[in-house]
């Protein structure tokens, strides 16, 4: 299937619509990035894909088209389904926005996210995705990626969920930073041992003198 597509982009062909949809999601994640590039943003309207278990690089470029593809729909309530394949890919700052607009993910979907753009989402914005969803994320608190979500958070702001989280960040203790001594001093033996000697006679005499000043 790799060697049948190299042959065809080589030759000049265009991955289109109908190229796209020949693929089909079984060999989508065979594309190089390369070969990603050249696929124009109309044509993802026509197919029909799932990259979700392509290769990071893969997920990030084809959400990049598929967003300028539906960019059109962006503010009605079918953009969701129509970017939802393609969620994978998508940076914080979109799924930031996404939050905002009721869409009811999927654990499925959420646990798939990029990482980095997952890890940037506070307590608020999660829920905002996942909405009546929410519940579900409990059972979620111990495995990957949830797990390290939790321990970035403030325990105070997952508590706002009302759905048992544990393990965020505790507020209201100090970090104790252990100081670093000084190396022990190259000064020999004898020396150090007479000067720890006569310490006490030295604070005696200065006592004495201020005392009779």
């Amino acid at each position: 299937a790799s060697a049948a597509i190299k042959r065809y982009v080589g030759l000049g062909n265009a991955l289109n619509a109908t190229a796209l949809n020949a693929i089909g999601t079984s060999y989508v994640c065979l594309l190089n990035a390369t070969e990603l590039e050249t696929i124009k943003p109309p044509s993802l309207k026509l197919a029909s894909l799932n990259p979700s278990a392509c290769s990071q690089q893969t997920k990030n470029i084809l959400y990049e088209k598929a967003k300028k593809a539906f960019s059109d729909q962006h503010h009605l309530p079918a953009y969701y389904e129509l970017i939802l394949p393609y969620l994978g890919g998508a940076p914080a700052a979109d799924l930031k926005a996404l939050s905002k607009d009721n869409v009811n993910m999927n654990m499925s979907t959420f646990v798939a996210l990029r990482k980095e753009s997952l890890m940037s989402l506070t307590p608020t914005e999660v829920q905002g995705l996942l909405g009546l969803n929410l519940p579900e994320l409990a059972q979620w608190q111990y495995k990957a990626p949830v797990r390290e979500w939790i321990r970035l958070q403030r325990q105070s702001e997952l508590d706002k969920l009302h759905i048992g989280l544990t393990g965020g960040l505790q507020e209201g203790y100090i970090n104790i930073i252990t100081p670093r001594f000084p190396a022990p001093s190259s000064a020999p033996l004898g020396t150090v041992a007479m000067a720890f000697h006569l310490l006490p006679a030295l604070l005696l005499s200065f006592l004495m003198v201020s005392i009779l000043s």
